[in-house]
This record gives structure tokens, C-alpha cells and sequence, in this order.
């Protein structure tokens, strides 16, 4: 399976990472394929609005930036993961700029081969999913129809995430089926 994991945190050691890093083990023991991409580090401009790409593109998006080569990567994905801190109460900005230049690939109709996504975050507060659980729901569940492989969460944890959490993403990564 090709997995494309988009990270929305800066921090380079933070939770947000050790949680995918931890799902990326699985996903190694299963042979499954994978690519993370740090959006904070990448150039991804908010969208414009400007249906360029639903118009005189043909679903190709009038920004040349770094999403360019996200969208390449989107035709072959077969399931995304989504991973951020919570920052006032949703996705970081990064994430969610990412997300909204979707909107050139996966609008109105997804790529052939997506099929799967899920959600990890991290957070101060245990009740503070609630933004981008919308998102998820609203942007991948219900209106792409993709399958919900589930939402990780974790929080309070300034010292890391706690093993028995890491051991549930590397579980979940290594009991992905094709």
C-alpha cells in the first residue's frame, strides 16, 4: 500500500513526530510503501480561490510551489495520514494550507487509488479534538468517502508520548491490508 503522511507540526523531535515515526515502523514490517512530508519546511501557499484549476486547468492548480509535487505523489496514494499538534483548537495552519490546495486534486472527485485515511494528533488538553475532527470528518469521511482507518490521539505529554501509545501506531501501521 502507498501511504502519504503529512506532518503539520514544526517541531522536529515533538509528539506529533514521534507518533508517525512510530506508524512508520509498522508500516516498514508490513512492506508497505510511504512518504512523509513535513509541510512546515515545504513552500505550499494557501489557496487563491480563484477555480483556476476547475476551469481553464483542468485540475491543475495556477500556483507552482511545492504542492506540485504533492499532487504527483496523490495520483498513487492509496490512503492518507494526517498528523498535527492542536493549535487553538484545530489543525496547525501549515496542515490545514495543505489541505485546502486539495481542492485542485481531489475535487470533485478523488484520485482512482485513494481509498483510506486517518488522523493523528497531539494536544495540551484531552477535549481539544473537536476542530480537527470536523475537518477530517467533513473534508475526508463524508465528502471524499474515503475510509476511516481511525484517529490517534495523545496529550499532556511534554516529556513524549507514552510507549503503549507508540506501540498502537506501530501496530496500526503493521495491520494495514492491502
Amino acid at each position: 500500500m502507498r501511504v502519504l503522511i503529512f506532518n503539520g507540526s514544526p517541531r522536529p523531535k515533538g509528539n506529533t513526530k514521534q507518533m508517525i515515526q512510530a506508524f512508520c515502523e509498522g508500516l516498514e514490517t508490513a512492506g508497505h510503501e510511504y512518504g512523509v512530508y513535513e509541510v512546515c519546511k515545504m513552500n505550499i501557499h494557501g489557496c487563491l480561490a480563484c477555480e483556476y484549476c476547475h476551469t481553464k486547468g483542468n485540475g491543475q492548480c495556477v500556483q507552482k510551489d511545492d504542492m506540485q509535487f504533492v499532487y504527483h505523489e496523490l495520483r498513487e496514494a492509496e490512503m492518507l495520514v494526517f498528523a498535527s499538534p492542536i493549535y487553538y483548537h484545530g489543525l496547525s495552519g501549515q496542515l490545514k494550507c495543505t489541505i485546502d490546495r486539495f481542492y485542485a486534486a481531489a475535487y470533485p472527485n478523488k484520485p482512482e487509488k485513494l481509498k483510506k485515511v486517518a488522523m493523528f494528533l497531539s494536544s495540551g488538553d484531552p477535549d481539544m479534538y473537536d476542530g480537527a475532527l470536523f475537518s477530517y470528518k467533513g473534508d475526508f469521511l463524508d465528502y471524499l468517502q474515503l475510509e476511516d482507518m481511525g484517529v490517534f490521539t495523545t496529550h499532556g505529554y511534554d516529556s513524549g508520548v507514552p510507549e503503549e501509545k507508540l506501540e498502537e501506531l506501530r501496530r496500526f501501521g503493521a495491520s494495514l491490508k492491502y
